[in-house]
């Protein structure tokens, strides 16, 4: 019976209540009144729950309701601009081991992959680290595979102390996000006392018999402890956990209605939603058949989906990867993306080989190591570039975190706009960073043409005058000011 209370997975994603909830959107799929009061509802930023996010989804699936997806594409893009205005927060995803012991089915790491397997030492991490603070990046996330054998947590831990010791230049690690297996509130704990930026874990798929039967073995096949890894690491005080499935996995619509049930379960049981949703597409890897897997969702489903969670979840992170092809991925930032990954690697010791070769992009990146193969091949200048082209504001912040503004303290920053005075300038302030460290003339130019228009869209004059001053600072050489 489902209970958004409870600490067993199959009762706060039932599947009973899971299908009720799909029935109720197809046959409200044709009930224009409701999907109006719904898109009004949305517009208001007070969120959807399930039952409006199935009929929204079932609404979109009719190919002659273009007007209809046109008008959530549009409501999702005002709608993450209100919230987030320009910002696009960037990162890097750096896999420290691809050792695993789980059967997974659709990841490159499975036990029984060809794959060379490979645990960077602390030097190599260091290294890593070097390569990605040349890039520019701030912010990683730290990722590796299930082995406690060959990556323990302890091995964790001296991998995030690495790489917060190690600096290149202004270049310096500021916040890292870990996405590694699901573990104990003992662990989490340790997590959070090395100073873990968010707490990453995807459920790859909430309907338990494709779940059991995508992993067969290993750690990971126990869906309910998998499932309950973010109530654990609340538990052990990490305030800031992200979530999200790996469509493909499942039918696309039951894994939204699965995703909004887990939001709905934290914030009834913590008081805070998810800090972060990430939205992969499962992608070739060495070793996945992907014609195994019938539910890949097309292009369209894939802009619905993105759409609807951010009129579901207005204030809640999300996050694209480099699965995407570019032209496809600068595509859908618009519908409510706040984070995307540039430059990125999924092998283990590839930035270091990368740019020890001269290499700046993945396009002649080892594939030996790596857990899927790489969609969008563009360097990290070359997305930021992009963006900037595209009116976005590339941003390196990391200050909420480093600030103690985590979990409702950061959500409460959000719903009451004052975003404005705070991650917006410091957006600005890092962009100006990484532009005068890293960027080309075109790009300097970019971000400054780009400052200076968001500049009026700071709220409070005393912070625009200090956002003034503190911006000279950076041209004169001085780093990391932050609101």
């Amino acid at each position: 019976m489902y209970n958004s209370k409870s600490c067993k997975a199959e009762e706060f994603i039932d599947n009973d209540e899971i299908l009720k909830v799909l029935k109720y959107g197809e046959e409200n799929k044709n009930n224009t009144e409701l999907v109006d009061s719904i898109l009004k509802k949305a517009e208001t930023l007070k969120g959807l729950d399930r039952y409006e996010v199935s009929v929204l989804l079932y609404a979109c699936e009719n190919e002659e309701n273009k007007q209809l997806r046109e008008k959530i594409f549009a409501m999702a893009r005002k709608i993450k601009e209100t919230i987030y205005g320009k910002r696009i927060v960037m990162f890097a995803p750096l896999y420290v081991s691809n050792y695993c012991i789980n059967g997974c089915k659709y990841c490159g790491y499975h036990c029984g992959s060809g794959i060379r397997r490979k645990k960077l030492t602390q030097e190599e991490v260091a290294e890593e680290c070097r390569a990605i603070e040349a890039m520019g990046h701030k912010r990683i996330a730290m990722e590796s595979g299930e082995d406690p054998k060959n990556c323990d947590i302890d091995y964790i831990l001296e991998c995030m102390k690495t790489a917060y010791a190690t600096k290149n230049g202004n270049g310096e690690i500021r916040r890292i996000n870990v996405n590694i297996a699901a573990t104990t509130v003992e662990n989490y704990k340790k997590l959070k006392e090395a100073g873990i930026g968010t707490y990453v874990l995807f459920q790859e798929t909430y309907h338990k018999p494709t779940y059991e039967k995508l992993h067969p073995s290993g750690p990971k096949s126990d869906y309910d402890y998998h499932t309950t890894a973010h109530d654990r690491a609340m538990l052990g005080g990490i305030d800031d956990v992200g979530i999200g499935v790996l469509y493909g996995l499942y039918e696309y619509k039951y894994e939204v209605i699965g995703t909004m049930l887990h939001v709905k379960h934290l914030e009834d049981t913590f008081g805070i939603g998810p800090h972060t949703i990430s939205i992969p597409r499962i992608r070739w890897a060495e070793g996945v058949d992907l014609s195994l897997f019938p539910n890949i969702v097309t292009d369209e489903q894939f802009k619905t989906i993105i759409a609807v969670l951010r009129l579901a979840v207005p204030y809640t992170g999300m996050i694209i990867s480099t699965r995407e092809e570019k032209d496809f991925r600068d595509e859908i930032i618009s519908l409510g993306i706040s984070q995307t990954s540039g430059g990125s690697c999924t092998g283990v010791g590839g930035y270091a080989q990368r740019l020890n070769n001269g290499n700046c992009d993945s396009s002649c990146d080892d594939q030996s190591t790596a857990q899927f193969k790489v969609s969008d091949e563009r360097s990290e200048a070359e997305v930021s570039k992009a963006l900037l082209k595209n009116g976005y504001i590339p941003s390196f912040c990391t200050a909420c975190y480093r600030a103690g503004r985590t979990g409702d303290r950061f959500m409460q920053l959000a719903k009451t706009g004052n975003i404005s005075n705070c991650c917006l300038p410091n957006a600005m302030l890092t962009l100006a960073e990484y532009a005068l460290d890293y960027g080309d003339e075109e790009f300097k130019s970019l971000t400054f043409d780009v400052i200076n228009r968001e500049r009026n869209n700071i709220k409070e004059e005393k912070v625009k005058v200090k956002f003034d001053e503190y911006l000279e600072k950076i041209k004169a050489g001085e780093r990391d000011f932050r609101f």
